[in-house]
This record gives C-alpha cells, structure tokens and sequence, in this order.
C-alpha cells in the first residue's frame, strides 16, 4: 500500500479545492503519455487504485514497472500534471467567487499600480481598479479593507475578479452585516441612489409595524449607522421612509427640505416641487447633490421652485390659454391637476394625452399645444435678446488698461478736440459779447505766439496784433530808470555811514 501518496493527493485537493477522483484520472493519464514517449507507442494505459495507491502500467498487453521508465518520463509526467491541476484549480476558482458575485470580501492590499490595487483574497487576487475607488480615498500595502465582487472573468490564463467600494450593491451589503433586521428581511431596502465618496439616499420599509425601519437602520445613538459611514470614509447617509405613493416618497427624499407643494406629470414623468425661499437651497444641496439623489431614488424628473415661480408660470399658462376659445377656469385646473404647470410642460406633452385625459375636442388640442409653443419661442426669443444685450453691454465696457492707453492717443490734424469752446460751435455770423477782463484773457493767451515771432521782421505797414496802450505801459513800468537806481544806491550808502558812526561811538 502507498498511503504516502494518497496523502498528498489528498492535500492537495484540498488545498486547491479540486476534484479527488478528477485528479487522480488526471496522475493516470499523466503517467500513459509519459509510458508512450518512452516505448513509441499508442498502447499504454495506467491504472492508480483510490484505496491502496497502488499504481500498475500496462504496455501492449505485457507489465512493466513504473520505476524503469527513467528521468526523462519523469518529468513528462511532471509537466503533464501540472498543467491538468492548474486548470482544475483556475476552473475551480472561477465557480467559487461567480457564487460569491455580489458579496463583500476581506483582503488585504498586496500592490500598487498606478492607482489601481491588487488584493489578496484567499486563494485569488482580485482587482480593484481606480474607477471602483471612493473617491478621496489613500490605501496602502498591507492594508485590510472591505470589498464587494463585482464580476468574475475567465481568461485564458487566469480567472480576473473584479472588486468594487463605490457601486450601491456596497451599501446594501454593508447593511446586512451591520443591521441584523435587513440580513432577516424584515427591513427591506426598496430603493438606493449613492453618490460615492459624498453622499448616498437609503428608502427603506419594514414588513413588522413593531419594527421601526429607519430607526434600526440608525441604531442606538446613531451606533450601526456609524460603522458603516466610517468604513466608507464619512460619507453622508440619508435614511428616508418608503411609500407607495410618489409624492409622499419624493417629500421624504428632498429632506431634511420642507415642501410646500408637490405637483406630478403623469405623462412626462416630472415633479414639480414649490418650496418656501428660505428652503430651496437646503433642497437643491451642494452642487444639486440633494435634489439630484432624489430624483435618482425616486425615478422622477424633480424640478424644484419657489412660490414666486411657480405663480408667474401658471400665470403665464392662463394668459395664454385664455386666448383659446373653449377653454375654461375648469380646464386650467384639470391642466395643473394633469401636472402641466408651465407651457413649455403642454408644448412637450403634446395634444394626444390632452384628448385622451381631458377627454376634448382634438382641434381644442391642437389649438392649445400650439398657443404653448408660440410662447416658448417667444419666451426663449426674450432671453436670447437679454443675453445678447448683456453680452454687448460687457463688451462695451473697457478695461481699465485700455482706458488708459485711450487717453493718449495722438489726435489727427484737423480733428476737432474734445474740449472745444462753446464759440466753436456756434454759427460764423453769432456775435459774442466781451468784457474787458475777457479781452485781456484772451490778450495774453497769444502773447507767447508773439513773442516766439520776434526773431522774424514785422512789416511796417502790418499793425501790431493785440497791442494796447495798457499793455505798453506797465511792460515801461516794470523797467527800471537811471534816476531810480541812483537814489536806491544814495539811501544804502547813508545807512552804512550812520552805522559806522554808531559803532565808532
């Protein structure tokens, strides 16, 4: 008996969680293609008994022992075996994790490679790519960390299993292992929209009215609610009730916004939600993150107004309507109970819900859409205009380094300058009166021009321009005379004597 080998095989089926009886078919037709290399011939069979390990060959009817087969079969046999396990255990492989599909995982990082990570997950190692990351998220080589199996490939060569942190499915797993109530279906999660790494919208409802769904969700003092946000980093999780009707649901999702009023388009698949001015960036959120979750969660086109808007645009709706003949208060309401709040909603709609649901003439139909269609044209013709006027307003206005190189721009000859006078402007025969005081302004702003013309010789006959009797005398009285200077000089010589004198004393 060799119980030493059926040891082994039994090792090793065990640790590559292979088929016993399929490896040991495998170590027999291992050993025959080894027999038919060694003999060149097709006749070899090898037989392997499962309970004493014993091993017979058989070569063209005659026995033969297996130790006589030499190194070189050996090691055919080697390869030959090799091959066979690693395909059972690559097959054996790919069965397993396609079972656990859709289930979290516990590895542990074993590489990085340009952001994508390699982890260790028993007898594989799966494939977390960038993509699957939360985002903001830094791990490291030895790391342990919680991971979902998203897909399991079979490739020729390998099994890829591909992990995920940032799909919904994490969410749902990571309540299960934390919420004992949704592991037992007594809790159901009905719907889920996640934004991974901010913030992610949980709806969910209990089959047991003993059971309260949101709060067991959240734990005593918020205990298993925090476990799984701190495993995801601290993103935000937003617990909502579930119900069956869509705008309760839709007024559970936009929280914690207060909504005044919920309008739904039936045929469009739009809700119109009015919230109060002071509540309408709680409900759009960060970057419309709140609002954007909840028509994810909801599967409705949510569109939020205030009060404000949602009267100018039914207003605008009974304006234009009321141009249609045949159409009535009772038909504007049964519009808004139809959810078209505005008339861009009725120029979408078209006119067949409106016959089908109004139950109307379908001329009044026609007639109705068209009138909503007219004045969205008009309407967005009024904001294209506005637009195009802000746009040349903006472009009208200067930087200030233009402004400023503007200013010195040389003037053309014969340009009129900015600062004309008031006389430039006024026609040839316009007298204008003067005063003295203007004349000698005027006098003396052509005086350098005058003087700058001395060096050139005057005409005799040509009379001096702007020359007055005035002027020639106070130019005569600003000279100093011989008979002045004389007395000045006379006055300080008598003032240096009678010092002298003073000081002699």
């Amino acid at each position: 008996m060799n119980q030493d080998l059926l040891r082994i095989i039994d090792s090793i089926c065990r640790d590559k969680n292979i088929d016993r009886d399929g490896f040991m078919v495998d170590l027999e037709n291992a050993m025959a293609s080894a027999i038919r290399k060694a003999y060149e011939t097709e006749e070899a069979e090898v037989t392997l008994d499962p309970i004493t390990g014993d091993i017979s060959a058989v070569v063209e009817g005659n026995s033969i022992d297996m130790q006589t087969l030499g190194r070189i079969a050996a090691q055919t046999a080697k390869q030959v075996i090799i091959q066979r396990t690693r395909e059972r255990e690559r097959t054996s492989i790919y069965d397993e994790f396609s079972e656990r599909r859709g289930t979290i995982i516990t590895g542990a990082i074993v590489r990085v490679e340009g952001g994508n990570l390699l982890v260790n997950i028993g007898r594989a190692e799966g494939f977390l790519p960038r993509s699957e990351q939360i985002p903001g998220e830094t791990h490291q080589v030895g790391e342990r960390l919680r991971v979902l199996i998203l897909e399991v490939r079979e490739h020729p060569n390998q099994v890829k299993i591909i992990l995920s942190r940032s799909h919904p499915e994490f969410i749902v797993r990571l309540f299960e292992l934390e919420v004992p109530e949704v592991a037992e279906r007594i809790i159901e999660i009905r719907a889920l929209a996640r934004e991974a790494g901010y913030r992610t919208k949980v709806a969910v409802s209990s089959i047991d009215s003993k059971v309260d769904a949101v709060g067991a969700c959240v734990g005593v003092r918020g205990s298993r609610i925090k476990n799984i946000v701190d495993e995801l980093g601290g993103e935000k999780i937003d617990i909502v009730r579930w119900n069956e009707s869509s705008q309760i649901l839709i007024g559970n999702a936009l929280k914690p916004a207060e909504v005044q009023e919920i309008a739904l388009g039936l045929e469009l698949g739009k809700a119109t939600v009015v919230v109060a001015e002071d509540q309408l960036s709680l409900a759009i959120g960060k970057r419309g993150q709140n609002v954007r979750l909840a028509a994810r969660l909801t599967g409705w086109d949510v569109d939020i107004l205030t009060p404000a808007e949602h009267n100018k645009n039914l207003g605008i709706v009974e304006q234009t309507l009321k141009k249609v003949e045949g159409v009535d208060d009772l038909m504007l309401d049964k519009l808004v109970a139809l959810g078209c709040v505005s008339v861009a909603d009725l120029d979408e709609i078209g006119p067949e819900p409106l016959k089908e649901n109004l139950e109307i003439d379908p001329d009044l139909a026609d007639r109705i859409v068209y009138e909503a269609g007219e004045e969205v044209i008009r309407i967005e013709e009024e904001k294209e205009a506005a637009e195009k006027a802000k746009a040349a307003a903006e472009a009208a206005g200067l930087p200030e380094s233009a402004e400023t190189e503007s200013a010195f721009v040389p003037q053309e000859e014969g340009a009129e300058s900015a600062e004309t006078p008031v006389a430039a402007t006024l026609e040839p025969s316009t007298e204008i009166p003067s005063t003295p005081d203007e004349t000698a302004d005027s006098t003396s702003t052509e005086e350098p021009a005058a003087e700058a013309d001395e060096s050139e010789p005057i005409a005799e006959t040509e009379p001096t321009v702007n020359a007055t009797p005035e002027e020639e005398t106070t130019e005569d009285e600003s000279k100093p005379t011989a008979s002045t200077v004389a007395d000045v000089a006379a006055t300080t010589k008598s003032a240096s004597d009678d010092e002298a004198e003073s000081d002699d004393a």
